[in-house]
């Protein structure tokens, strides 16, 4: 059973956000960055296990890709995927989700 993949507006601003911070030194990592982004959560439709539990949230339901040092933080409900939101890796997240 493939999952449905969806975006939260935080999730999105956070993308915007990081392309736009890393456009100031190079427009060209900037683009690169968050195609992988983008990109990278489409396996878990198949896969939604394949990334590890978040360790500050401890529930197998709330789970992280990485993407060179970004958190990508999402929930599996039911039959979707939802993208909660990207974080810097160095950064906490109890606050955020």
């Amino acid at each position: 059973m493939d999952y449905k993949l969806i975006w939260s507006p935080q999730a999105i601003e956070d993308v915007d956000a990081i392309a736009e911070y890393i456009a100031r030194d190079s427009l060209v990592y900037a683009e690169s960055t968050v195609e992988r982004i983008i990109q990278s959560p489409e396996k878990l439709c198949q896969f939604p296990k394949l990334g590890r539990v978040v360790p500050e949230k401890n529930h197998d339901s709330i789970r992280e890709l990485f993407v060179f040092q970004y958190r990508i933080i999402y929930e599996i409900q039911k039959s979707e995927i939802h993208i909660l939101a990207i974080v810097h890796g160095k950064r906490l997240i109890d606050d955020l989700l």
